[in-house]
C-alpha cells in the first residue's frame, strides 16, 4: 500500500504546491489533477493510496481526436538511390558448421548428435552513404525521479545519439510523466535538423509521475502512422521507474518493430522493461550506474547504425533418409519442425555487421552398415539485404561424418561443446532466476553453484567468461536486498544477452567490463570508444 502526506501526490510524489491544480477524492486523498487525470483515462477507478472503489472521478470531457502521426518527413528518393548504387558489398554471410565429432562407427548409434551451424554477417562500410539509414524513435522518461543529475546526463546522451546520426537516418522523440508527449516527428539529422532536435531535447524539464503504456502506445503510433520508412526501425526506452499511471498487465502494441529498453537506475520495474524488449525482439539493457548511461546508448546506436542482414531465416532439412530432427536450440529466436522432423527453420531477423550467431541442431544417428561416408544435414539461409532491397539465398553445403568399422581416439569438437557449455550456463541462470523469484535465494545460488561445478569438469580452456558469469550471477542472489536492488535486473539483462546472442549493457561496467564485450562487435566496441571522448 502507498503512502501519503497532505503536502505530496500519491502518484508522482511531488509536492501538492500552489500553482497546480489539485483533485481531492472523496477518501481525502489529494493529487494533482494532471496526474489523476491520467490515471483514470487508463480505467483506475481505486484510490492508489487507500484502494477505495471511487463513485466520483475526475471530468475527462470529450474523448480527445485521434491523431494521426504522418507528419514524417519524406525519404528523399535521390538520397535512396545513391545510397544503393554505392553498396557495392558482395561479401556475404559466412557459414561454417560442426559436428560433435567427425565419425561414428557402422555398427553404433549416436543419440542426441550435436551439428553446430555459425553465421557470420559481413563486415559494414564506414561512410554515411554506403550504410543502411534507419528511423529511430526514442521514449524517454522525464517524471519528477529523474531530476536532477539523471536529466542532465540523459540530455548528455541524447546529444551523442544525435551527433552520431547521419543525414539519411530520422529521428523522433516521445517524453512521458504522467502522460506521454511528442517532441517532434521523424525528422532527417542533418545539420539543421540535429539543432532543432538538440534544443528541444536540452529544453525538458523533469517533473511528474510514470506512464510508461501511454508513451510505448505514443512511440508505436509514430512507427505505424508514418508515410515514409526508412530500412532500419527501432525504438530506445528509457526508465527509472515503476509504471504509476497504469496497474493492469501491459499490453505491447504490435508494429513489428524491435523496442531496445534501459532500466535507469535500483527503482526502475526490470520484469516490465525486460518483457517489453522480449516481446518486440529488442534488447533489455540495465544502467546500474548513472555515468554509463551515454555508453550503453553507444553500444545500442553502434549496432543499429550497422544493420547488414534482415529478415534473416535459417532452413535445415535432413537429408539421409533414416534422420529426423531431435531438437534445435535457438535461444529466443522462433523455431519450428514439419510434422515428420525432416525440416525446421529459425527466424532470426536483423544482424549487425560482423555479428555472429551459434545454433544448435540435434539427431539421433542410427547404426549403419552399408555407407562409409553419411550425409546428415543440409542448411539453408535465407535473407534480405537491406541496402540492395533484395533477397539473398545462400545454399550450404551437405553435412556429413564417416561410418568407418572401428573409431578411436575421437575428439569432441570444441565449437559445438562450448555452445554445449553456453546453452547451459544460460538455462541454469534462467532456472535460478525462476527460483529467486519465489524467494528461496539459496537454492537459487546452489543451481547455478552446480552448472558451474559441471562447467569446470569439460575440457574447454575458453569457459571461463562463463565461470565468471555465474559468479556475477551468485552475487546478485546473496540475499533479498541485493537481488530486489540490482540483482534481478543483471541477472535479466545477462539472459536478453544470451537468448538473443547480442551485446547488452549489465552491472557496473566499471567493474565488469569484460561482461560489456560479451557479443560486442567492432561497430559497437568503436562507438562506445568515441562516447568516452565526447564532450570533452
Amino acid at each position: 500500500m502507498m503512502s501519503s502526506s497532505k503536502q505530496d501526490c500519491a502518484i508522482c510524489t511531488d509536492m501538492l504546491n500552489n500553482g497546480h491544480a489539485i483533485f481531492i477524492a472523496e477518501c481525502s486523498h489529494s493529487f494533482h489533477y494532471h496526474c489523476i487525470t491520467s490515471n483514470v483515462q487508463n480505467g483506475n477507478r481505486v484510490c492508489p493510496v487507500c484502494r477505495a472503489l471511487w463513485k466520483e472521478i475526475p471530468f475527462q470531457g470529450m474523448p480527445p481526436q485521434q491523431i494521426l502521426y504522418d507528419d514524417d518527413e519524406p525519404v528523399n528518393q535521390e538520397s535512396e538511390e545513391m545510397h544503393s548504387a554505392k553498396s557495392d558489398s558482395d561479401e556475404g554471410i559466412k557459414i561454417k558448421t560442426y559436428t560433435e565429432i567427425p565419425a561414428v562407427a557402422k555398427s553404433a548409434n549416436f543419440d542426441d548428435f550435436g551439428i553446430l551451424i555459425n553465421l557470420k554477417a559481413p563486415v559494414s562500410k564506414e561512410s554515411l552513404n554506403s550504410r543502411t539509414p534507419i528511423d529511430l524513435v526514442t521514449i524517454l522518461d522525464i517524471s519528477g525521479s529523474m531530476e536532477g543529475s539523471k536529466i542532465a546526463l540523459l540530455k548528455k546522451a541524447m546529444g551523442f545519439v544525435v551527433q552520431n546520426l547521419g543525414p539519411l537516418d530520422r529521428l523522433s522523440v516521445i517524453s512521458f510523466a504522467s502522460s506521454a508527449r511528442r517532441l517532434f516527428p521523424l525528422r532527417h539529422m542533418t545539420e539543421i535538423g540535429k539543432q532543432e532536435s538538440l534544443q528541444v531535447i536540452n529544453s525538458l524539464v523533469a517533473n511528474g509521475a510514470t506512464n510508461i503504456l501511454e508513451a510505448l502506445k505514443k512511440g508505436s503510433k509514430v512507427m505505424t502512422d508514418r508515410k515514409f520508412k526508412n530500412p532500419v526501425s527501432s525504438m530506445i526506452l528509457l526508465s527509472d521507474g515503476q509504471d504509476t499511471c497504469n496497474h493492469e498487465p501491459l499490453t505491447l502494441p504490435d508494429t513489428r518493430v524491435p523496442i531496445h529498453t534501459f532500466g535507469f537506475g535500483k527503482d526502475h520495474d526490470a520484469n516490465l522493461m525486460h518483457s517489453i524488449s522480449e516481446k518486440s525482439r529488442g534488447m533489455f539493457s540495465f544502467i546500474e550506474v548513472e555515468s554509463v548511461i551515454q555508453d550503453a546508448f553507444a553500444q545500442c546506436i553502434g549496432g543499429l547504425l550497422s544493420v547488414v542482414v534482415q529478415e534473416l531465416r535459417v532452413e535445415v532439412e535432413c537429408v539421409h533418409p533414416a534422420l529426423r530432427l531431435g531438437s534445435i536450440k535457438a535461444g529466443s529466436y522462433k523455431v519450428g519442425m514439419d510434422d515428420n522432423g525432416r525440416c525446421g527453420f529459425i527466424e532470426v531477423g536483423d544482424l549487425y555487421a560482423e555479428e555472429e550467431r551459434d545454433f544448435l541442431v540435434s539427431t539421433d544417428i542410427p547404426d549403419n552398415e552399408s555407407d562409409n561416408e553419411m550425409p546428415l544435414v543440409k542448411f539453408r539461409v535465407i535473407h534480405k539485404d537491406p541496402i540492395k532491397n533484395t533477397f539473398v539465398n545462400i545454399e550450404g553445403n551437405e553435412v556429413t561424418i564417416l561410418r568407418p568399422e572401428t573409431v578411436v581416439n575421437q575428439t569432441v569438437s570444441l565449437e559445438v561443446q562450448r555452445q554445449r557449455n553456453r546453452l547451459n550456463v544460460a538455462s541454469a541462470i534462467a532456472d535460478a532466476r525462476v527460483v529467486a523469484e519465489h524467494g528461496d535465494l539459496m537454492e537459487a545460488r546452489l543451481v547455478l553453484e552446480e552448472c558451474k561445478t559441471k562447467l569446470e569438469a569439460t575440457s574447454d580452456d575458453d569457459c571461463g567468461y562463463l565461470e565468471d558469469e555465474l559468479e556475477d550471477m551468485g552475487f546478485c542472489m546473496v540475499d533479498e536486498e541485493m537481488y530486489e536492488s540490482t540483482g534481478r535486473a543483471n541477472v535479466l539483462a545477462g539472459l536478453s544477452a544470451h537468448a538473443s546472442q547480442r551485446a547488452t549493457t549489465w552491472g557496473d561496467s566499471r567493474k565488469l567490463g569484460s561482461k560489456m564485450k560479451t557479443y560486442q562487435t567492432p561497430a559497437m566496441a568503436k562507438m562506445v570508444k568515441s562516447s568516452k571522448t565526447f564532450g570533452n
